[in-house]
């Protein structure tokens, strides 16, 4: 076993361009899901450094809280620092450690971060522990903690995404889930950058009761939601033909499609102030966007028309947005061994 150091990780946060929705059960494993999806350079963090003693100290330096545990006790989930304790679990550390999480972007932003932690984590504890993993080990381990373990709900994608890292369209069915690495043009990858943005709303929002709502009226063989995931599947294999042949104009009227869908997931999805700063932007000049993850809150994803950007950014502001830009991450989780100062 490789000999005692500090290790950290670090697993990139995703944008989600189409698709979202069929990941998640039971859709993605009757009908099959599909999503076309990037990483960008915004991620989440793990470090973990060996102790003397037997305590195990969690710091999640975002919220600020701390949590001492001993070393190889079982833990229980009861909603206090569970995603480091069903990892920790699976992972017998044998003697203390000091772990560190954070994230560059908030929970509930709807760019998968909680999923990315997770991911963080396990590579972390697995590069500590001398334990190899594959991406797909890795992803797949990460949904059986979340949505098994822990009774999270939730779709497939995000541990996939962080685990992978790249522009990739990834495809779910009962059989099991395949990444398809899309080796885009840099060319491509600039101006994608260069036409996106993203604007958060102001607030997070609470998931698991809107993505209840879908799963529910999901597994029904008829309905609005069943027929909205259908389009939405349908607009996904469009986008990737689109930006395959960079046909820019076509992408942004699929991200508009693919939106006016997936508000029939829920009745939580959105709110008068979102589609009001959505229409805004519109106006200004987006093309098309929706908003990222669940939704109901979180970040805003726009893509716009080259020459009218700035009035966009400039509307965004106007009704109380900060809109940010960001670039793509062709890189999954990874973890490196930290050399540690000298006093």
């Amino acid at each position: 076993m490789p000999q005692k150091a500090t290790v950290r990780a670090r697993a990139p946060l995703r944008v989600s361009f189409g698709g979202g929705g069929t990941d998640v059960p039971p859709y993605a494993t009757e009908h099959g899901g599909c999503v076309l999806s990037t990483t960008i350079d915004r991620a989440t963090y793990c470090t973990v450094k060996p102790r003397e003693d037997r305590t195990i100290r969690v710091k999640s330096l975002d919220l600020d809280i701390l949590a001492d545990f001993s070393a190889g006790e079982k833990f229980r989930y009861d909603g206090n620092m569970d995603l480091a304790k069903v990892a920790l679990n699976h992972f017998d550390l044998g003697d203390g450690a000091d772990i560190m999480i954070h994230s560059d972007a908030p929970p509930g932003s709807g760019l998968g971060s909680s999923s990315a932690l997770l991911v963080a984590m396990i590579t972390a504890l697995a590069e500590l522990k001398g334990v190899h993993m594959s991406g797909y080990e890795v992803a797949e381990l990460a949904i059986k903690m979340e949505r098994d373990e822990l009774k999270i709900p939730g779709g497939w994608q995000d541990q996939y995404a962080a685990a992978f890292g790249g522009f990739n369209w990834i495809e779910f069915s009962k059989e099991g889930t395949l990444v398809e690495p899309m080796r885009l043009h840099r060319s491509v990858r600039e101006e994608l950058e260069y036409r996106s943005i993203l604007v958060y709303v102001g607030r997070t929002r609470l998931s698991a009761n809107i993505l209840n709502e879908q799963i529910a009226e999901s597994a029904k063989p008829k309905g609005t939601v069943k027929d909205a995931l259908d389009a939405t599947k349908r607009i996904a294999h469009d986008m990737k033909r689109a930006i395959l042949k960079a046909d820019w104009q076509r992408w942004g009227e699929l991200l508009h499609e693919g939106w006016t869908h997936k508000k029939n997931f829920s009745s939580k999805i959105t709110d008068p102030q979102i589609d009001a700063l959505y229409e805004a932007a519109r106006k200004a000049g987006a093309q098309g966007g929706k908003l990222l993850g669940a939704g109901g809150g979180g970040f805003l994803y726009l893509f716009c028309d080259y020459e009218r950007k700035h009035e966009v950014t400039r509307e965004l502001r106007r009704h109380g947005g900060e809109p940010v830009g960001f670039a793509l991450d062709m890189d999954g989780a990874r973890a490196w061994r930290v050399r540690e100062e000298r006093a």
